[in-house]
């Protein structure tokens, strides 16, 4: 049977990435440090550890093979370079769920940001901000490892167990009568659920694909369009502010439209859901799960 370690995993996409490994038939072992409780029963193994600890990273995940490494929590160049220490001859892939964040706002296709010429600062998240520790760990994966390497770069996530609610954010905004902080309400913004991405992960991990790749539902959306949906779903008009204070700033808050392309997942084969099908669906989802909207 192959086997799986998922660093990991216990919450939102990283499930849906477990679940799917489990229906391919993988043995799935996920590493964590063991405070959050995951819904997996005895389908799966488990490893406590603190990844931030190498010495316990080394004697806790590294005694074992793997026919791929999952790693969900990687942020900086000294995470990716102890993780190589780890599993340097321990797995036959590797599996690194990266962002499109590497690109800030000017890139759109996978060749707009290279990790095999970009220059690695070691240190740890505390030296980075998000984006910068996500570029480091890429140019690490892809210059110093020993296995072969592929980093996923996801749009902003969104799902009814996203624990960030970034989409709850607005609903429950516009339920309450409360303003919403935004830039540019014309700005175009991507995204994929968190089923997808968890399924991706598990797919390009059994491809023979190796390197740097996007990985997005097909489409895009206005954020003014995608007020408008919620609106109309709970029949409240929004409150929209080009004012910033402490409770009202939006989390897609973009200056201008932040797109990227999927156009290489898909030649490979993957079949993307249609944003403009799922997200109206989602914030129906979620609009029954938000106190007090069913009034």
């Amino acid at each position: 049977m192959r086997k799986a370690l998922v660093i990991g995993g216990t919450r939102f996409f990283g499930v849906h990435l477990v679940e799917a490994l489990l229906a391919k038939g993988f043995e799935v072992t996920i590493a964590t440090r063991g405070k959050t409780q995951d819904p997996f029963s005895t389908k799966v193994n488990r490893i406590i550890v603190d990844r931030l600890d190498l010495g316990q990273f080394k004697e806790r995940c590294g005694n074992e093979t793997w026919d791929i490494v999952f790693d969900q929590i990687c942020y900086s160049s000294q995470e990716a370079l102890d993780a190589i220490e780890v599993f340097h001859d321990k797995t036959k892939k590797y599996v690194f769920t990266s962002s499109k964040s590497v690109y800030g706002e000017g890139g759109f296709v996978e060749e707009d940001f290279n990790p095999f010429e970009y220059n690695i600062i070691p240190g740890p998240k505390e030296d980075f901000t998000y984006n910068e520790g996500k570029r480091q760990a890429e140019a690490v994966f892809f210059q110093k490892a020993t296995f072969p390497v592929v980093a996923v770069r996801f749009p902003i996530v969104l799902g009814l167990n996203d624990y960030t609610k970034r989409l709850h954010f607005h609903i429950e905004k516009i339920l309450n009568h409360e303003e919403i902080h935004l830039v540019n309400p014309e700005a175009s913004i991507d995204f994929i659920t968190e089923e997808e991405a968890g399924e991706f992960l598990a797919w390009i991990g059994l491809s023979d694909f190796t390197g740097p790749i996007n990985a997005l539902s097909n489409g895009k959306v206005k954020l003014r369009d995608m007020i408008t949906t919620i609106e109309e779903k709970i029949q409240t008009s929004a409150i929209i502010t080009s004012i910033p204070d402490e409770t009202n700033v939006s989390p897609f808050n973009i200056s201008k439209s932040w797109l990227i392309s999927n156009e290489k997942a898909s030649t490979l084969g993957f079949q993307f859901t249609n944003l403009n099908e799922w997200l109206p669906q989602l914030i129906g989802d979620i609009i029954l799960q938000v106190p007090g909207s069913h009034k």
